[in-house]
Formats: structure tokens, C-alpha cells, sequence
């Protein structure tokens, strides 16, 4: 009997999924990963209750559960990860960090060394011939964010529902006494809980003593004509593209279409059709590709489609590699590269993702410069 390690964290996909998988004959083991438990301002973290729901279900299931202890590891390689990054002005993704990094990195190196054969996430995404795919459910795939995954976690993972609907997912919970079976689900920063990023940035930054430097107001302009239309509380909480809370009076929307750190300055316009605002290219650095049967000739110039946010439509492209390093020859690491479109684009905030797949296959992505 082969034994997989499952990422249970107390809500209906990893808990159908340990259904699945010791109904498919595994010998589970259940296991909770404690990467916060810091309550916020406004918000409680629910750590506690997640723990005790997934822990009810692995008994209920009558499976091992343990708890790895994983707090110190996520503020070093996301949290701070993450207000590295936006103290450079971009808009990082913590989530595609803390699935790199903790779920198929930590996690699974653990789970590796205590014997498992596989580990197994509760993730809508589906493994085709060793190769990374999306979910059956179009609506709740997750391999926008699963893209940065290394090939070896990918040979030894397992996700259940990935050929399952949410609906059909929540129906089976339901029908085998699941107490979880319609459980919120948690919205926000990985993890952390349904606190505005706003405020968690607030938090750091007081703590940390940076708060001068960036929670400070500053000017937004007319990007076009340089006039000063009102005033902001940090160049740090503004996001490219965004068009909602700008103190700028009314009107027709402004959109930011720039901001400048260093001067601590936002940039405005109310032109929808503004060159800042759309781009028949990206560049994106810190790539990480899993090559499989394609080689790098094969991949340079290759038609792709690009997903530019979770949820966003796939979008014809080319990629052009620039500059790489080569790791195992079914991987690309630190590739810098360049996607054009055929027709202009919304253009993406610096520090998002860029996830390039083949149809199904997710072949990778990078971050957007």
C-alpha cells in the first residue's frame, strides 16, 4: 500500500480529497500546515479552527494526522518576500510563492524523508503524463498559481479533485457526512486570512519602523499634464491599472498608469486607450519553465497562451527567450524572456505572474517586469 501525505487545511477540497484518495486504496496521512497563526488588526486568524476541522475529518476517516510546523519558513521566504516586493513598487503574488516554496518545496521534502510515495493537495489541478494541467473545473483552476512548481514534486504529487467540478466536489462532501461540506472558503493573502492587504502592509511597516518612509502622503498626477489632482497616503499601496480609491474628486474615472518610489508620486490618467495602460509586449524575469518533451529551440518562438491573472482569459502569444541558465534539462531557471501579442493588452502591474501554457499543459511563466 503506497502512503500519501495530504495538505489538509480544514476546508472541503483537501478534506474530499482525502475521501478520494482512501477510497482509491492510499494509506493517508493527514497533515495540517501551521504557516500563521498571528491574529491582525481586525481580523482574527482562523488557524485554530482550520486545525480542529481538518483534524475532525482525519478522525471521522479514521487516518494519521500530524502537524508541521512551517511559521518560521513562510515569513522568511513569503511574507518577506512579498514586502520586499513592494517596497520595489511592484505587486507580488504571495500565493504562487507559498506554493513554490512551502506546499511543493518544504512540504514535500518532509514528507519525502518520512516515507511517503506521494503527497497530495486539494489544488483544481490535474497531472497529465507527468506534466502539469488544468483543472476540469475552468472556473476554480489553480495552475495559475501552482506554475513555479519543480518537475520532481510534480512526478510524486497526486490532486484528487482536479477532474471534479467545485459543485460536484461540495455534493460529494455532503453526501459522505462532511461536516465541511459548504465551510466559507477563506479569501485574501495565502494563509494569512480575509485581511486587506492595505492593512497587513500597515502592520509591517509600523513594526518594522518604515513607516515614514512609506505610509506618507504624496501627490497624485495628471499623467499627461503634470497637475496635481489630489493626494494619497502611499505610493506603496497603489497598484497599476487601479481605478478605485484615488482621491481625486469626480468625473470620469482615472486609472494609475505609473508611480515613482523614490518621489513617492502617483500617476493618473482618464485616457482608457493610454499607452501606459496597454502594450503589445512583456518582459518577465525570474522564469522558471518545465520543459518535458519541449527543448529550448522548440520554446524560442513557440505560440503560446497566457493567463495574466487567476480566473483571466488564455491569450495568444509568442515567446521570445532572452537570456536563461539551464538547471536538469527538463528545466529553464531564471529565464528572462519576452512575450509579444498580436493585439494590445491590459498591460499586467510589475511583480504579478505571467503563465504560459501549451492547451492543458502549463509549461510555466515568470513575473512581470
Amino acid at each position: 500500500m503506497k502512503t500519501v501525505y495530504l495538505g489538509m487545511s480544514g476546508g472541503v477540497d483537501s478534506s474530499v480529497s482525502a475521501v478520494l484518495l482512501k477510497e482509491a486504496g492510499y494509506r493517508v496521512v493527514g497533515v495540517y500546515m501551521k504557516n500563521w497563526s498571528r491574529d491582525l488588526p481586525g481580523m482574527k486568524c482562523p488557524w485554530a479552527d482550520d486545525l480542529s476541522d481538518a483534524k475532525r475529518v482525519a478522525t471521522k476517516l479514521g487516518i494519521d494526522f500530524e502537524v508541521f510546523d512551517f511559521e518560521k519558513e513562510y515569513k522568511q521566504k513569503v511574507v518577506d518576500y512579498m514586502l520586499d516586493e513592494f517596497k520595489k513598487g511592484n505587486t507580488p503574488n504571495p500565493d504562487v510563492m507559498c506554493n513554490e516554496e512551502i506546499k511543493f518545496k518544504l512540504f514535500y521534502d518532509i514528507a519525502m524523508s518520512k516515507g511517503a510515495d506521494m503527497i497530495a493537495t486539494g489544488h483544481y489541478a490535474q497531472i497529465t503524463d507527468g506534466e502539469l494541467a488544468r483543472a476540469v473545473d475552468e472556473n476554480k483552476d489553480q495552475t495559475y498559481f501552482l506554475y513555479r512548481i519543480s518537475q520532481d514534486a510534480i512526478e510524486h504529487t497526486i490532486f484528487p479533485i482536479g477532474h471534479m467540478l467545485k459543485p460536484d466536489v461540495k455534493k460529494f462532501a455532503e453526501e459522505h457526512g462532511l461536516a465541511n461540506a459548504y465551510k466559507k472558503e477563506s479569501m485574501g493573502v495565502c494563509f494569512v486570512g480575509e485581511v486587506g492587504m492595505k492593512d497587513f502592509l500597515k502592520t509591517y511597516l509600523e513594526e518594522s519602523g518604515e513607516a515614514g518612509i512609506y505610509i506618507r502622503p504624496g501627490e497624485i498626477k495628471d499623467a499627461d499634464t503634470g497637475e496635481v489632482l489630489g493626494m494619497h497616503d502611499g505610493a506603496i499601496f497603489v497598484t497599476l491599472g487601479q481605478r478605485h480609491g484615488l482621491d481625486v474628486g469626480g468625473g470620469l474615472p482615472y486609472y494609475v498608469t505609473g508611480k515613482d518610489m523614490a518621489k513617492n508620486e502617483v500617476y493618473v490618467s482618464k485616457d482608457l486607450n493610454s499607452k501606459d495602460l496597454w502594450t503589445n509586449e512583456i518582459k518577465i524575469r525570474d522564469g522558471f519553465f518545465r520543459l518535458g518533451p519541449i527543448d529550448t529551440d522548440t520554446l524560442n518562438g513557440m505560440p503560446v497562451q497566457v493567463r495574466l491573472r487567476h480566473r483571466a482569459p488564455l491569450i495568444p502569444a509568442r515567446i521570445e527567450l532572452t537570456c536563461w541558465k539551464h538547471g536538469r534539462l527538463t528545466h529553464l531557471k531564471e529565464v528572462h524572456a519576452t512575450l509579444k501579442f498580436d493585439k494590445p493588452i491590459k498591460r499586467p502591474a510589475p511583480g504579478q505572474s505571467a503563465v504560459i501554457y501549451d492547451d492543458e499543459i502549463c509549461l510555466g511563466g515568470g513575473i512581470v517586469v
